[in-house]
């Protein structure tokens, strides 16, 4: 069992935080190998499993798609050289390369190197194989510099804001006229323009996956239904067809005054405003269909050829939300528990629903229309206004498993697992986040069809996209359902594959690529990132010395990796400083009691007042607060102090968390709390035009951009002084 754990990529061993060693029980092992499709219940089946491994990985047949890099030999895996040794190659823009293969007979083949990178086909030995051939490396901040306005000789030093879309405002003109308690495409367009205006060249925000229509009682955006689609909740009614087809839409399901109360609120209602948010698209859908689609409309002929080019997946997904709909009816919440007729989107029974309730299945289709709609010209619009690089989407590490994404992509996923985190220092029971994922013994085996779709969903609306846990390429912890998150095991992912791919989806896309790089890290990984163009990230928390008593310089921060002061997971500056996230935990009964008696919260206040001192002595260290003025109180926090060090950083890109440019104490979101931290329900008190119409939020904003030209001034100079005293070469006799 063990040997066939190897074989499928499974670490049968594992360090944990504190590098002690683990085996991991054959239990799991045995449930996550049938979560691969490779039974082990007996030892004929794990004999039949590894004889499948060795057909997957020997036979002559190759798979169905080779990644390679630009300009470096091709080895194409499980083939060897014949006689003949001939090979054509027809290349993405139409030309033809035709060769023979200079191995020597009966070693494995390498084909000659490819310059154009692209999805060739490859005929070689009676057999075709895609060719994905990838730059050497992704899509960069400097390139989009290039590309736009802000040319520069120099390193790039720009800088963003990071925003949770859902917690934007937008100013309402009259009753039921505004974004119905949830911020929305449009709020983020405005957003996005203002922040441009004030020299911002990207706009970070939360992710905008498909969620449930069905139950909007399920919010995180970071456990969707599917990754290739998009959050309906975040529409606005009026963007596409018009503010009157909106109001009255509205005004035909009585929701006027409801809409107007949702938005008043200081937390979103996620129930109750996106169960009202669909009533009134589907008043609007109606009126579509009677008005537009009637008369074949130019919006109507849009919608249309929206749907052609979503193809089949498009169409999947809406199936699903009409049949999820029907079935939680019934109390049927996971796609596994429906009729083994629906369970399986390639079925004669599935067709037969989709036209009968062709209707319904048009009315989600309408709704990622929209939805495409709203998030392109976001997009757009933060192009026009300037920005070198625009939105910054989330990808997600993964997706529900009961969701649209794991039942239209059923062979690809794996099944009645769990991602998630072994133990470690901060999570002594390890994590499981109830999402699924690709399987890479299915990338293999079907050529990564399901992988490169998802980048494309991905970048499609988008400047840049930061991977959610992006050690996830490289390995990720797997935990068999119903187990404890500490009883799972590392299985192992083809990471040069992925991060050729991702390379060439963001240079077809233009887009740069972050990598969510927190925690415990893999020797070399961040260095393997880097040299692929895959900026990593660094927060303020937690870049301290070796010995943990004091902050790094700004100076000495990584080059490879874009800034910031923190995360949606963790506190902004104002709650780090006040102590705010330890009395959370606290309150929700996460700090527990220490054997030795001591009390947890008073250790961890003094250890936050030691590390106040520390940060406040790097701020002086830095030249950013005066050495005669002592550390502010607790109720004072140095905001703008700490968005100045990161500005000081060469990154080149700093992303500046709209919380901490609102000096907010609340964070967004707080780990392992459900229910008792309202988590992804925050609202930005002011609407948009009110905020950037505030001296104190534009002040801070105007210093920040000042603070990053006078980095990159910083830069220039050593740059050229490095270079003046650089020896010059020899001259040519």
């Amino acid at each position: 069992m063990e040997q066939l754990a190897t074989r499928a990529g499974f670490e049968v061993q594992w360090q944990d935080a504190e590098h002690r060693s683990h085996r991991v029980p054959h239990e799991t092992l045995a449930a996550l190998l049938g979560a691969l499709g490779l039974p082990c219940g007996t030892r004929s089946e794990t004999a039949q499993s590894l004889a499948a491994l060795d057909v997957e990985h020997a036979a002559r047949t190759l798979p169905p798609l080779v990644t390679a890099t630009c300009d470096e030999a091709i080895a194409m895996p499980a083939l060897v050289a014949t006689s003949d040794g001939r090979y054509r190659v027809e290349l993405e823009n139409g030309e033809v390369i035709e060769a023979r293969v200079s191995t020597p007979q009966g070693q494995p083949v390498v084909l000659a190197p490819i310059a154009e990178p692209g999805y060739h086909t490859l005929f070689i030995d009676d057999q075709q194989v895609r060719l994905a051939v990838a730059p050497r490396r992704c899509y960069t901040v400097a390139d989009a510099c290039r590309a736009g306005a802000a040319a520069s000789a120099m390193r790039p030093t720009l800088w963003g804001i990071g925003a949770q879309l859902y917690g934007l405002r937008r100013q309402s003109v009259g009753v039921g006229d505004g974004d119905g308690g949830i911020g929305d495409y449009s709020a983020l367009s405005t957003f996005a323009i203002e922040s441009a205006r004030r020299g911002a060249d990207a706009l970070a925000i939360s992710p905008t996956h498909a969620m449930f229509s069905a139950a909007p009682e399920h919010f995180s955006p970071y456990s969707p239904s599917s990754r290739l689609f998009l959050n309906v909740a975040y529409i606005d009614p009026s963007a596409a067809l018009g503010r009157d087809a909106a109001l009255t839409a509205l005004e035909s399901v009585g929701a006027r005054q409801a809409w107007a109360a949702l938005e008043a609120q200081p937390l979103i209602d996620w129930p109750k405003a996106a169960a009202l948010k669909l009533l009134v698209l589907r008043a609007l859908f109606e009126r579509f269909c009677a008005r537009e689609r009637a008369g074949n409309s130019p919006h109507a002929a849009d919608f249309a050829a929206f749907c052609v080019r979503g193809g089949q997946p498009l169409e999947d997904h809406a199936r699903f939300e009409a049949i999820d709909a029907v079935q939680r009816m019934h109390g049927r919440t996971h796609w596994r528990d429906w009729p083994a007729d629906l369970a399986e989107p390639r079925c004669a029974e599935v067709d037969a629903f989709a036209r009968e309730a062709r209707h319904e299945v048009d009315f989600h289709l309408f709704l990622q229309w929209l939805a495409a709609h709203g998030l392109s010209h976001a997009q757009q619009a933060a192009r026009d206004a300037g920005m070198a690089i625009g939105l910054i989407a989330d990808l997600a590490v993964g997706c529900d498993g009961a969701g649209s994404h794991a039942w239209s992509y059923r062979s690809d996923m794996l099944q009645n697992v769990s991602v998630g985190a072994p133990p470690d220092l901060f999570n002594q029971a390890g994590q499981a986040w109830g999402l699924t994922t690709f399987s890479p013994r299915a990338m293999r085996t079907q050529g990564f069809t399901a992988f490169i779709d998802m980048l494309r969903a991905a970048f499609a609306y988008s400047g840049g996209v930061r991977i959610d846990h992006v050690l996830g390429l490289q390995r990720l912890w797997l935990v068999p359902e119903g187990a404890r998150a500490a009883e799972g095991a590392y299985l192992n992912y083809p990471i040069a594959d992925l991060l050729r791919l991702i390379a060439l989806e963001s240079w077809r896309h233009r887009a740069i690529v972050i990598g969510e790089d927190l925690g415990t890290v893999p020797p070399g990984f961040r260095e393997r990132l880097a040299q692929a163009g895959l900026l990593g990230m660094r927060v303020l928390w937690f870049e301290r010395g070796e010995k943990e008593d004091g902050f790094t310089a700004p100076k000495q921060w990584d080059d490879h990796a874009i800034a910031t002061t923190t995360t949606h997971d963790l506190p902004t500056v104002a709650g780090w400083w006040q102590g705010h996230d330890i009395d959370w935990r606290n309150r929700i009964g996460q700090t527990a009691r220490r054997p030795d008696g001591r009390d947890p919260v008073a250790l961890a206040k003094a250890e936050r007042a030691a590390d106040r001192r520390a940060l406040w002595t790097a701020f002086q260290q830095a030249g950013i607060a005066p050495d005669t003025v002592d550390e502010p109180p607790p109720d004072q926090p140095p905001v703008d102090e700490a968005l100045a060090y990161v500005s000081a950083t060469p990154a080149p890109l700093v992303v500046y968390p709209l919380e901490d440019l609102l000096g907010l104490s609340e964070q967004p979101n707080l780990p392992g709390s459900i229910d008792e931290h309202p988590n992804w329900r925050r609202r930005v008190v002011a609407p948009i035009d009110a905020l950037f119409a505030d001296s104190a939020f534009t002040d801070r904003l105007l210093a920040l951009a000042r603070a990053r030209k006078r980095t990159a001034d910083e830069q220039a100079a050593s740059e050229a002084s490095q270079a003046s005293q650089r020896p010059e070469p020899p001259s040519t006799p």
